[in-house]
């Protein structure tokens, strides 16, 4: 077997060598700086979306810093990444294509592999697209106290795939983002604790709604309270005609997560104030009604006993 590389074979090969530097090198050049322009540009416009992001949820004053940071850094690095792919993706088909190699099958094999993939991924592909317009929305957050699918509790981690509650027992429900129905948030910039109180039907309506609205007033006057209640009590007067009360409706609203612990207080407050008045709070009885004109029916210890000994 003859020396394959010759004077002629090398001859052939800096002419074809010399041949593609000055007619393809230029353009590889000229798409490698593309392909960094545009990594950079697309950079910049997504640190841009997210001063812009920032500067809009401060203004609403919803949330801590830290925790618009923590989930300004998730969107905006899923949206980086998909950035970067995007750029990559194209300057690798043109590429090929300068070298001549032809990307038409890569291009079939890619999709029927995105297609079985796909359909095998459907379920998650669901939960990082609904997951990604969660925290793009501010539906909910770390640390509220939601509502969802029917389930409440405090949300201890948002995912792109999952988020994490847990309720009041302890229990740990976690939930799929793209099977979430519903969602209810209780913290959600203020809260409020509603009160429906019931008085019996002789009690002093007048007098019933000032004392509730002392009693708030009184709490938003300590120093323990009043940062927690961000406005007087509203008292929406009387609500309903019960079975055995007078149902009076009055909200207080309070800071995030904070209406349990100023609705408990009122509540021991109110019962103490109601009782120093003497105000009945009703409770279902009976009462027996003998008619107008007989007198009604005396059974003491006494009557009682000489009735049995009536009957020895």
């Amino acid at each position: 077997m003859g020396n394959i590389f010759t004077p002629e074979f090398w001859e052939t090969f800096a002419k074809s060598l010399t041949s593609w530097i000055v007619s393809e090198l230029p353009s590889l050049v000229i798409l490698v700086i593309l392909l960094i322009i545009s990594l950079r540009v697309g950079f910049f416009m997504v640190r841009k979306l997210k001063s812009v992001l920032a500067k809009k949820t401060v203004n609403r004053k919803e949330e801590p810093n830290l925790e618009i940071e923590k989930r300004l850094n998730t969107l905006m690095g899923i949206v980086k990444k998909g950035v970067a792919i995007i750029v990559w993706s194209i300057f690798i088909m043109i590429f090929l294509k300068k070298i001549n190699i032809d990307i038409a099958p890569i291009l079939a094999g890619a999709g029927i592999i995105g297609l079985a993939v796909g359909f095998g991924a459907q379920e998650l592909v669901r939960d990082f697209i609904t997951g990604f317009f969660i925290l793009l929305e501010n539906q909910i957050r770390t640390g509220d106290v939601a509502i969802i699918n029917g389930t409440g509790g405090l949300v201890e981690k948002i995912e792109l795939r999952t988020i994490t509650l847990r309720d009041l027992s302890g229990v740990v429900h976690i939930f799929q983002n793209g099977k979430i129905n519903t969602v209810s948030n209780m913290t959600k910039d203020w809260s409020a604790m509603v009160f429906d109180i019931g008085v019996a039907y002789k009690e002093d309506l007048n007098k019933v709604m000032k004392l509730m609205k002392q009693v708030a007033d009184g709490m938003m006057e300590e120093d323990a309270y009043k940062n927690n209640i961000l406005e007087p009590m509203e008292i929406f007067g009387l609500d309903s005609f019960g079975d055995s009360a007078l149902v009076v409706k009055g909200r207080i609203k309070t800071k995030p997560i904070q209406q349990w612990t100023i609705g408990r207080e009122y509540r021991k407050r109110l019962k103490e104030t109601f009782d120093e008045h003497r105000i009945e709070i009703p409770f279902p009885h009976q009462t027996i009604y003998w008619g107008e004109e007989i007198e009604p029916l005396k059974l003491t210890m006494e009557k009682a006993e000489d009735k049995a000994k009536e009957t020895k």
